[in-house]
């Protein structure tokens, strides 16, 4: 660009107006993520007292955020601040997956007293059909955002491609990979329980307690 408009060298160029809010709004968004994420964990760490199976809820998120970015590649979107706002809506959204069928496979094992298999095998029958009725509610919902058409409908576009686009690819995917996340996180749990894992003052009754 340089070269084609003869520029001196000593010339400098920045973003001005909307391109330089924009801009100033993506340096905080990667900590506004981490942070939504921190406070994710902290709760629901404190509702299932565990460390370990808060991960398996927040697992459904990058499938989310992968089919998300991946439409909007796919039907030529920037990553604009609307689609930016889409990825947010879809770390509320997505994570039902996860708590639906966690907290049924706890909720078997501390009152029944069922095995981590047992348990997440009841819930993903008993739960299928609430978590595609749920599903399907918030797909249905931001389809007439992607095919809307109208004044400025171009702007809105971006957010529904990023909720159908996340929704879709994540329901195909957490259905097998939260139970697998779950069965590995809870035989972690069960050996941090064991005589042999190695602990350390403070660390071995913190444990034993879990």
């Amino acid at each position: 660009m340089r070269d084609l408009l003869n520029t001196p060298g000593g010339l400098v160029t920045s973003f001005q107006g909307n391109a330089q809010a924009f801009q100033a709004s993506l340096t905080s968004v990667s900590t506004l993520v981490l942070a939504a994420l921190a406070v994710v964990y902290i709760v629901f760490g404190m509702l299932y007292g565990s460390f370990v199976h808060p991960l398996t809820i927040l697992s459904t998120l990058p499938s989310a955020g992968f089919g998300a970015l991946l439409t909007l590649w796919v039907f030529g979107f920037d990553f604009s601040i609307v689609a930016m706002i889409g990825l947010i809506l879809l770390i509320g959204i997505v994570k039902k997956n996860g708590i639906m069928l966690v907290d049924f496979a706890i909720h078997a094992e501390r009152n029944e007293g069922k095995s981590p298999e047992e348990a997440m095998r009841e819930g993903c029958l008993l739960r299928f059909r609430p978590i595609l009725m749920t599903t399907a509610a918030a797909l249905l919902g931001g389809v007439p955002l992607m095919l809307g058409a109208g004044t400025r409908s171009e702007i809105r576009q971006p957010l529904g491609y990023a909720m159908v686009g996340g929704l879709a690819f994540s329901q195909a995917f957490t259905l097998y990979t939260t139970p697998v996340v779950f069965l590995y996180l809870s035989r972690l749990q069960q050996w941090a329980r064991s005589p042999t894992f190695p602990r350390f003052g403070w660390a071995e009754t913190k444990l034993r307690n879990r």
